[in-house]
């Protein structure tokens, strides 16, 4: 960077103020570390934010990505520093790890403001890593840039494909009704995560990886890249250049994340057949940079784009599959009338210039606009008396004669007894009915567990059937599947009508029309509520006490309510 530029880095408020003595403090503890004298004199300081972890296997492989990143940082004359935040995984976090993306969003926002940082690099992977660093570093608003930690490699078990996630939600139909035997999983099992890397099923980090380079926050091509092929190692090196450039530029997120930027995405999203926890996760990120999003703009921009990718679970092929395809570019491309073309991306350059030469390679991967997959396959967004503020289905992962249906509810005050009596040869249950499951929102679980695909009761598997309605204020898996009606809002645990569900209630559901009705009349309904009692908190300290109190509804994204919105990169107060 040119010497007259010094002035506009942020950094030089730490290594060259007008205060010699704050200089020294800050330089000095710095160089035990090794650092030249160079580094502290006018070059860009670039954070890596990294979400790596032993404990979130998905993101295992972020500590080698990080060095590529530090490569490319290097070679344009930044100075890159690496620094950890708290790394949420989706298999070993308890509750959920949907409890935590709000922490670690607080965390990557006040480690990036706090230091002395010009640029930001994100270190993503596993499904709740993207929205939480990208929400946190919405709300510094400085120049930053997403590398993806990429998809695993297919899965192959018995000469088929088997897709990490999706095969998880069959494991009860297998054992059940096909025989799978103990020996059986247990190789599926290590056949279903066979190298590094996050689902490689179109579930909700494949999701989150297409939706930041829809939103333009990623040098192109980059969603689908696996995460141990060496092309990933390349574009963290370029990507490490890139943001050196973007500080230069000053091509804050703020310049990008447009309106328009959200609108691309939402279409996007319906192309690829992303997961419903898109719907949450986009909103708390609008929330954040100042956007506004309603959930009727995912059905009302999204539901009518088809589906043109054939990936799990909505089909049958893998990430793998999708990228040698030709990956995210073809899908953009081919949506390209329907998006806003100008829209500006990391590059620099407007969307559609992005991705004018790109190619498919496999047309029963990835269709054609006027031949797709499945037609009018994104999210749909449902209202009604059962859902006052909305809920949410993914029909392309549906079963289409279940759209329009009328049951019997058979409902499960908490996850526990639904575990406790799914099986039971009692329960009054048939294809018929529709399970319902309550306390499994923001507030009721805490932190809205992917519980709401529950598995069907063992005397319908052995039936034959596949699929029946389920519904809940619980969120579900990217990799799952099923007619599940999810988000409900506002959830059980804070008094929605979801609340006052009884056995034996008639529940309709209409996609077509957008309608979910508890067919129970209005005053029957008062005297329910007016008997209902709130459940008990599941604590009344830490930082689950804080969710607790302050997580929006899931319509506004579940974002804690004094995170909306941001509070920049000033920081007026040094440290002596």
């Amino acid at each position: 960077m040119k010497k007259k530029d010094q002035k506009k880095l942020r950094s030089a408020e730490w290594f060259s103020p007008q205060d010699e003595k704050t200089g020294f403090i800050h330089r000095s503890w710095m160089r035990n570390q090794g650092y030249p004298d160079d580094h502290f004199r006018g070059r860009p300081v670039i954070g890596i934010c990294n979400t790596w972890s032993e404990l979130n296997p998905c993101n295992g492989h972020l500590r080698e990505i990080a060095e590529f990143v530090k490569r490319g940082v290097l070679e344009k004359g930044g100075f890159p520093l690496e620094f950890p935040v708290t790394s949420t995984g989706e298999v070993l976090m308890r509750p959920t790890a949907m409890l935590f993306r709000n922490l670690v969003s607080m965390d990557t926002e006040e480690s990036i403001r706090a230091n002395p940082l010009d640029g930001v690099v994100l270190l993503t992977g596993c499904d709740k890593t993207t929205p939480a660093t990208l929400m946190g570093a919405c709300s510094v608003d400085l120049p930053t840039i997403v590398v993806p930690g990429g998809p695993m490699l297919n899965g192959i078990y018995k000469g088929e494909r088997i897709g990490s996630g999706t095969f998880l939600w069959k494991i009860k139909d297998k054992v059940k009704t096909e025989g799978y035997t103990q020996e059986d999983l247990i190789e599926a099992e290590i056949c279903s995560a066979r190298s590094a890397g996050h689902c490689m099923t179109m579930g909700t980090a494949s999701t989150m990886a297409c939706m930041a380079e829809s939103l333009g926050l990623t040098l192109p091509g980059a969603a689908a890249i696996p995460a141990v092929d060496s092309r990933k190692k390349v574009l963290a090196q370029i990507s490490g250049r890139r943001i050196v450039e973007m500080v230069e530029e000053d091509l804050k997120l703020s310049k990008i994340l447009t309106r328009k930027a959200f609108e691309n995405a939402i279409k996007v999203n319906a192309a690829v057949g992303g997961s419903t926890n898109f719907v949450i996760h986009l909103q708390a990120i609008a929330g954040r940079i100042g956007v506004d999003i309603s959930l009727k703009d995912f059905d009302e921009l999204g539901s009518k784009i088809p589906l043109l990718v054939n990936l799990m679970p909505s089909g049958e092929y893998l990430m793998e599959d999708f990228y040698y395809a030709g990956g995210l570019s073809v899908v953009i491309k081919e949506l390209e009338g329907h998006l806003h073309k100008d829209a500006i991306t990391v590059n620099g350059k407007p969307i559609s210039s992005n991705y004018q030469d790109a190619e498919c390679y496999n047309r029963e991967v990835i269709t054609k606009l006027d031949t797709p997959f499945k037609k009018n396959a994104g999210i749909a967004v449902l209202y009604g008396n059962l859902c006052e503020d909305g809920a949410v289905i993914k029909p392309s992962a549906a079963t289409d004669k279940l759209m329009v249906h009328k049951g019997r509810a058979v409902v499960f005050e908490t996850i526990e007894e639904y575990h406790a009596k799914i099986d039971n040869p009692a329960l009054e249950v048939d294809e018929n009915s529709i399970l319902v499951l309550k306390g499994a929102g923001p507030v009721g679980y805490p932190g809205m567990a992917e519980v709401g695909n529950m598995d069907l009761p063992e005397k319908i598997l052995k039936k034959g059937i596949r699929d029946m309605v389920r519904i809940s204020d619980a969120r579900m898996s990217g990799t799952a599947f099923g007619t599940v009606v999810l988000h409900i809002s506002p959830e059980s645990a804070i008094g929605g009508t979801l609340a006052l569900v009884k056995n034996g209630d008639t529940i309709i559901l209409d996609v077509p029309n957008r309608r979910l009705h508890l067919e129970v009349d209005k005053d029957e309904l008062e005297r329910r509520k007016a008997i209902w009692a709130a459940p008990v908190p599941h604590t009344n300290r830490g930082y689950v006490s804080l969710y607790i109190n302050n997580v929006q509804q899931a319509h506004l994204g579940a974002d804690l309510d004094f995170l909306v919105g941001k509070s920049g990169s000033i920081v007026k107060r040094d440290v002596h």
